[in-house]
């Protein structure tokens, strides 16, 4: 009855523990990784949408030979279900469209004048208290005053 036992093929428990382990070794690597650069991604609609403004910004610009006030004169809004709100004004007119779970005041250093602008947005892309903010100027440079993903 023993001979019966050792010509079984198959693995041991020790074998199978060992498989579990390195898969769960591996995946407390992979998964923070996985997860930062998820919430870098989600990063890309801010810069892609404070780009779009800047480009409907300088479209007016080029015909009306100042910059707009308002998103409403602007003629710009965000596509889709957006992760972040976005600002843009002239100081004491400031206006807001976007993801309405960003209060406006996350959106900061937002103005407008006759010669210069800058656009701004926040949002929270990895449910934490960080609030990733970012403001695009009319030298088109971009900015990301807070991290999100770094914290």
């Amino acid at each position: 009855m023993l001979r019966r036992f050792r010509n079984r093929q198959g693995f041991t428990l020790i074998e199978l523990m060992i498989v579990v382990a390195i898969i769960g070794i591996l995946a407390a690597i992979a998964i923070p990784n996985f997860l930062r650069f998820q919430a870098k991604s989600k990063q890309s609609e801010a810069k892609t949408n404070l780009a779009a403004i800047g480009t409907s910004a300088e479209s007016y610009r080029a015909e009306k030979d100042t910059y707009v006030a308002t998103f409403t004169t602007l003629g710009w809004s965000p596509q889709g279900s957006p992760r972040y709100k976005y600002g843009y004004g002239a100081s004491g007119s400031l206006t807001y469209t976007g993801n309405t779970t960003v209060s406006d005041s996350d959106v900061t250093n937002v103005d407008a004048a006759a010669t210069a602008y800058t656009s701004g947005a926040a949002g929270n892309i990895d449910s934490d208290s960080t609030v990733d903010r970012w403001n695009y100027y009319d030298s088109r440079t971009l900015s990301n005053t807070q991290d999100d993903v770094a914290n």
